[in-house]
Parts: structure tokens; C-alpha cells; sequence
């Protein structure tokens, strides 16, 4: 698989591994033998770039990446993320630096590492200056415990102010077809600031797959139950969207994930996303998206579909945007 650089010198596979839902967020936990087994193999077809969290679990996540990349922990790059009281976002955010150093020393034992390759602020907590958090990381940094650092979420003011103070090697955002905000508010900086981008659910936190309608039947651990874009209505109103791409990606012979995830790839050359799976038929079919090539013909024909279309349901509850950096 062919690199890709985030920031100035994070080099990583074109694309990545999401890992939350082998643990959490989407149902029953995928059983531990599974897991390592999907994630070592997503190493063997030339994924080197993992992502968890201590929230994921939480803290079980990154235990199972821990186990499962100990053996090629040198030829792999790790992001982890802080932020949350107690590492559970349902008891509110916490960047404070006593936590995010406590955080980072407890990633450290649980991913069996001396160094956390890229260490995110899962999201900005407005209670703390974005200085004192980048200030505290730029101090892990030196101490050898951390090597790059990351926001997610972030609006374009923190990212620069951050970046004042650490260099931010990458921003973790979502970003597919159906959610394209960044374009507008942060790419420009990330692009002045030489900064890379990760998107996460860039297959629509499994809507882009073509496999949900109305129907849609999710386990009630699930946390899309929670989620406007995911309510019967809107499942049936964006049926548009997937009736117009399967149709495309017909045409091209390849499924509607791969044309998801080869458009975010086509979009800029610092972009790496992490689609992630339990499957490994999944994974395989994400894999291959990463040598399919849309011409910018294509691009303009998938554009204008897209645009035609609104999309119907809000991204996040209140309580959770309230999470995000406007």
C-alpha cells in the first residue's frame, strides 16, 4: 500500500483502521481471537496505521491493540486519544493537565509501548486554553513518551492557536459524502498549517455501504440509535443518495464503500482516513479502495450527484454536538 504523510514527517499507510468498534459503539464486542486476528492481518495487507482510544471501552480498545501489535509494535504507528473524565464521555470532558499526563502514562501500560506515535485531544474542552493542552503534550513529546500531536474536532482558531505551541501533526474530524463541513471551515488551515487530516466515518458510520435503509434494525447497544441521520425517516429520504453511487459505482465495478472511500482519498494527498470494520471480508473490501483511481471526470460526476441531494437528519444529538468546537 502506498504512504501517505501527516504533518511534516508522520509517515503512514494511505489508509488506516478505526478500531472503536472491534470494542465499542456498535453492539456486542467482537470476540478477542477475531480482533487480533483482523488486526494483524489489516497489518499484513499494509495497514500501519492503527486508531483507538482510552474512551473506547472504555480502555479495553487499546488492551486489544496493545496485545495484537506487540509483536510488530516497531513497524507500526499507534494514535490514542485524552479527553474524557474517566475515560467516558457520558461523565464530560477533562484536558486538564494532570489528566492528560495520567491519560497518557495509562495508554502507555494498557498499548505495552514506551511511546504513543500520535496522541489526540479527542475534543476540545473550552474549560482549559488550548495552550495549556498543547503545552502539556509538547512536554510529553520532549520526554520521549509521545511523538506527535493531534486534535479532533477542532475549529480552525484552536487548531492555529495549538499549533503555536506544539506543531499539530494531524487533525481527526468525520468527513465522507454525506458530512463535508471540513472543506469549508478547516481545510484551508490545515492546508497553511501543513497539518494532515484523518477523517473518521468516512463511509457514513456504515450508511455509505449501501447496506441500510428504513429497515434498519441496529442491536440496542448501538450508538447510532442515538443519531437524527439514523432515524427511520432520514434512512429512507438519503436512500437517494445510495440509489444515485450504487449506480456510479456499477459502472466502475467496484462496491459503493469503495467509491466512498477512493473520493476521500482523491480529495488531497494529506488526507488518510480510518474506515473501520469487524470483518474481515470488510477490511478487504477497504483495502482495495486504496488502489482505486477516480479520474477528476469522475470526481465531477460524483460532486454533482451529491449536490443535488440534501441530506436529511442532523449529524449528532445536542448533547454530543455540544462536544464539538464550532
Amino acid at each position: 500500500m502506498e504512504k501517505r504523510t501527516l504533518g511534516s514527517n508522520l509517515e503512514v499507510s494511505s489508509l488506516g483502521l478505526g478500531c472503536m468498534g472491534l470494542s465499542f459503539g456498535y453492539g456486542p464486542k467482537t470476540d478477542r481471537g477475531d480482533a487480533i486476528r483482523l488486526l494483524r492481518t489489516a497489518f499484513e495487507r499494509g495497514i500501519t496505521f492503527f486508531d483507538t482510544a482510552e474512551s473506547y471501552g472504555p480502555y479495553t480498545n487499546e488492551e486489544l491493540l496493545g496485545e495484537s501489535l506487540a509483536p510488530i509494535r516497531n513497524e507500526v504507528v499507534i494514535a490514542t486519544k485524552f479527553g474524557f473524565t474517566k475515560g467516558m464521555p457520558s461523565l464530560g470532558l477533562d484536558s486538564s493537565p494532570e489528566n492528560i499526563r495520567a491519560v497518557a502514562e495509562a495508554s502507555l501500560k494498557r498499548l505495552r509501548t514506551d511511546r504513543i506515535d500520535l496522541l489526540y485531544q479527542h475534543r476540545v474542552d473550552p474549560r482549559v486554553p488550548i495552550e495549556d493542552v498543547a503545552g502539556v503534550v509538547k512536554d510529553l513529546i520532549q520526554e520521549g513518551k509521545v511523538k506527535h500531536f493531534g486534535l479532533s474536532e477542532a475549529a480552525a482558531n484552536t487548531i492555529g492557536r495549538a499549533h503555536a505551541v506544539q506543531p499539530v501533526t494531524a487533525l481527526q474530524s468525520e468527513y465522507s459524502l454525506w458530512w463535508r463541513e471540513p472543506e469549508e471551515k478547516t481545510f484551508p488551515t490545515l492546508k497553511e498549517l501543513g497539518i494532515g487530516f484523518v477523517p473518521y466515518s468516512p463511509l457514513g458510520k456504515g450508511f455509505l455501504t449501501g447496506k441500510m435503509n428504513e429497515n434498519l434494525q441496529l442491536h440496542e447497544n448501538d450508538f447510532r440509535n442515538q443519531l437524527p441521520r439514523f432515524a427511520k425517516e432520514a434512512l429512507k429520504a438519503n436512500q437517494r443518495l445510495i440509489v444515485l453511487l450504487s449506480q456510479f459505482a456499477e459502472e466502475k465495478n467496484a462496491t459503493l464503500a469503495q467509491i466512498a472511500l477512493a473520493w476521500v482519498l482523491a480529495q488531497e494527498p494529506w488526507i488518510v482516513p480510518i474506515p473501520g470494520t469487524t470483518k474481515l471480508h470488510r477490511l478487504e473490501e477497504n483495502l482495495n479502495a486504496a488502489s482505486l483511481e477516480l479520474s477528476k471526470g469522475d470526481l465531477q460526476k460524483i460532486n454533482a450527484m451529491v449536490s443535488i441531494i440534501p441530506i436529511q437528519g442532523k449529524r449528532y444529538p445536542e448533547n454530543i454536538q455540544k462536544m464539538v468546537d464550532d
